[in-house]
């Protein structure tokens, strides 16, 4: 189905993720579009669940609008000391519209409700506030929208007291990666690309075709 050459339409406007998925997908010999290629199409309703769920529902109303094959992702943050918050709502966090600094600020303001933070491992580094995970998934349909794929990947980390980094997009000034002494927007994209969620969430899926 996604041979070299091929076209693929990603179920998404936003910006950030456009770009991690058309550098995933440069490497495959692929051509993405996006809804950002599409701006009059209205955002599709996310009432699922669970991020599976709602990838599913983007991709197939996307696949049945155009009818080509889409892959769609959902994907969000799950806090620990926030029992799983902000999750599904990641995007939406602080409220509409979607709101990348507002909600990284509920985000530390939710966290400084509950219980005193543990220092990070060394003196003058950040401040751990709590241990929490990145979950991706991915759903890939053909044009008729029926299943072709479903994946899920995650990435673990710390969430710190203060943003980090310029790169990136929503939490990942906030989500700090221990081994790497470094946020997800400190970064390069092929450093992100390597371990982030989506990242591991598409091998899966290069993966599950290849076997196809």
């Amino acid at each position: 189905m996604l041979l070299p050459g091929s076209e693929i339409l990603i179920a998404t406007k936003n910006a950030g993720k456009v770009k991690e998925f058309e550098s995933l997908f440069r490497d495959k010999g692929l051509t993405v579009r996006s809804l950002r290629d599409y701006p009059d199409i209205p955002d599709i309703p996310e009432d699922g669940e669970t991020f599976a769920a709602n990838a599913l529902i983007k991709a197939r109303a996307i696949a049945l609008r155009f009818g080509v094959a889409v892959a769609a992702d959902d994907s969000g943050l799950c806090v620990d000391r926030l029992d799983g918050a902000p999750g599904v709502y990641s995007a939406r966090y602080a409220g509409e519209p979607p709101d990348d600094a507002a909600n990284n600020r509920k985000l530390l303001d939710e966290l400084g409700k509950r219980a005193a933070p543990a220092q990070g491992p060394a003196p003058g580094g950040p401040v751990y506030l709590s241990p929490a995970r990145f979950v991706c998934a991915i759903a890939l349909v053909d044009k008729h929208g029926e299943p072709v794929a479903e994946v899920e990947g995650e990435c673990e980390g710390v969430i710190i007291d203060s943003p980090r980094g310029e790169r990136g997009f929503g939490y990942d000034p906030l989500f700090y990666v221990p081994e790497l002494g470094r946020t997800l927007a400190e970064l390069t994209m092929e450093e992100k690309n390597a371990l982030s969620h989506r990242g591991r969430a598409l091998r899966k899926l290069w993966d599950m075709l290849d076997r196809k």
